[in-house]
């Protein structure tokens, strides 16, 4: 039953005090979500109604390209995450069972369906594959955030591809972008598929949905046929004015001036004629120099892209014992291999010396000092891509998919036997979508000062019918044959049938945002329903 009068819709006047979102608010206030502790959260009956409405439209996209639906644990033993390498993830639940058993908490799915598959598929004739799931993730996040967008524990819906070859797996990632197309388009929210980083997930290639809005947590490079998140975003830079080319590098006196703003202003020349040292380390002791522009920042994850291993910033002691003075270091002399960002362009740069309180004037890549070329850098407005210009988006991730290759087969042994009887290991893809965000995504992309406004595929209900007037009189009556009308009709309506006042029910009926309000008023006699 939906009558307001009985129906558990705990909704408040005023936002909770750490709320910035604006999914976080309304949700709240719409008595959809509540809080049980950081980065927890319990979707209550309206809630859960939108969230399952999201889950139902991924099924429908899932079934229809051939996935078959199961359900694995998220109390996992650790040994096959040890066996792929991800065990040390720091935001993976680790636990011991009574028996002392070294045991997960699943923030993905990857290590138990392969282990299915390994021990199921034994020939060619039993590929491709597509299996998925809906299933609770365990996410250790260090600043849960934003309501619903950044918790510790959420549903995401999971498939997974199963095939005998780069071609196999090509093929299957295209079906799925066709369905996550369809996915974000039945949810109603305005989306961009972009090229992302694969991250923690290893493999070839990777995409993200992204849904735009002010609360987005991810930044997006778009221009007229491209987008990418900005972690792989590559444009060409805008172009910078150099200073007057002199015979060879000459110092200049800095004193007290580090960062690239201050030396800029001392010496007259655009932050972009100055080219800024990022040391960096790898394994043990291995100590790189990374150049960019002035105006320009490092992008991580495309630097340990670049370097093909993880890194770390060198220390200040580090720094002063293997290069000079921290502020005033420079790739002129630098007794260490130097990796220097495609956007720098040929012309002459001031650096670092070395030495402390004085630059170097006239720098020239190639001929003062020798680097490897790298695109580490992250992109910025106004850069272009095939001359368009880029500008950049916050946006919320509601779905990612990767293309994994082998990289979860061969550790854990998932083969299957061709036709010259001879062993391959199995292509795999991975698919994510998560319903909670969707819901997100859509409140803040619609929501007016007034509450939420619902695309109509995904509202908690598909009608809310507001009767006014008292008890017993013939408006309560008209509404509760509409009521019972509607349902009949199987469409999905919420009947505000307290005994409170106009105001509130229409501010009740703001805030929930369904696509149909339908207010019963004052009448003189009961009309005939059709």
């Amino acid at each position: 039953m939906t009558r307001l009068s009985s129906y558990f819709l705990p909704t408040e006047r005023e936002p909770p005090a750490d709320a910035e979102a604006i999914s976080h608010k309304l949700m709240v206030r719409a008595g959809l979500i509540r809080q049980v502790g950081s980065g927890l959260w319990s979707w209550l009956p309206a809630g859960w109604r939108v969230h399952q409405r999201i889950v139902e439209i991924v099924r429908e996209e899932m079934n229809a390209i051939g996935g078959q639906e199961m359900l694995m644990p998220v109390l996992q033993p650790a040994e096959p995450w040890r066996r792929s390498g991800r065990y040390p993830i720091e935001e993976l639940f680790k636990l011991n069972d009574r028996r002392g058993a070294d045991m997960v908490l699943a923030l993905t799915h990857e290590e138990v369906v392969t282990g299915h598959v390994a021990a199921a598929i034994r020939s060619y004739r039993d590929l491709p594959l597509i299996l998925y799931h809906f299933q609770i993730k365990e996410r250790d996040e260090t600043r849960p955030r934003a309501g619903v967008l950044r918790t510790r524990e959420f549903i995401m819906k999971d498939s997974y591809t199963f095939d005998r070859d780069r071609e196999g797996l090509d093929a299957r990632y295209e079906k799925h972008v066709e369905a996550y197309d369809r996915m974000c388009d039945r949810c109603g929210i305005e989306w961009y598929r972009v090229e992302a980083d694969v991250g923690v997930m290893g493999g070839v290639g990777a995409h993200e949905y992204m849904a735009p809005c002010a609360a987005g947590e991810n930044d997006v490079a778009l221009a007229d046929g491209y987008a990418a998140n900005v972690e792989v975003a590559s444009a060409e830079a805008q172009p910078v004015e150099l200073p007057e080319q002199v015979a060879g590098p000459a110092e200049v006196a800095t004193p007290g001036l580090t960062t690239v703003e201050e030396v800029a202003s001392e010496l007259g020349v655009a932050p972009g004629a100055l080219l800024k040292a990022y040391p960096v380390v790898l394994d043990g002791d291995d100590l790189r120099m990374v150049i960019v522009r002035g105006d320009h920042r490092v992008n991580d994850i495309k630097l340990a892209t670049a370097l093909g291993r993880q890194f770390r910033p060198a220390r200040p002691e580090e720094v002063e014992r293997r290069l000079g003075p921290p502020g005033y270091i420079g790739p002129v002399g630098a007794q260490v291999p130097i990796l220097l960002d495609a956007a720098v362009e040929r012309g002459q740069y001031v650096t670092g010396s070395n030495r402390p309180d004085s630059h170097l004037r006239g720098v020239e890549p190639g001929r003062d000092f020798h680097y490897e070329r790298v695109d580490v850098r992250t992109v910025v407005t106004g850069d272009t891509v095939d001359g368009r210009r880029i500008r950049i988006e916050p946006a919320i991730e509601v779905g990612n998919i990767f293309k994994l290759g082998t990289r979860y087969s061969e550790p854990l042994g998932a083969v299957y036997l061709d036709e010259d009887d001879s062993e391959q290991p199995i292509w795999m893809g991975s698919y994510g979508f998560g319903p909670a965000r969707a819901a997100a995504a859509a409140v803040e992309q619609y929501a007016d000062d007034r509450g939420i406004s619902w695309p109509r595929t995904v509202a908690p209900f598909d009608v809310e019918l507001v009767a006014l007037g008292r008890q017993g009189g013939k408006e309560r009556e008209l509404a509760d044959r509409l009521y019972d009308d509607l349902r009949a009709k199987a469409v999905g309506v919420l009947y505000d049938d307290r005994d409170v006042g106009p105001g509130e029910k229409f501010a009740v009926a703001e805030l929930l945002g369904c696509p149909l309000r339908v207010t019963v008023g004052r009448i003189e006699q009961l009309p005939e329903l059709p």
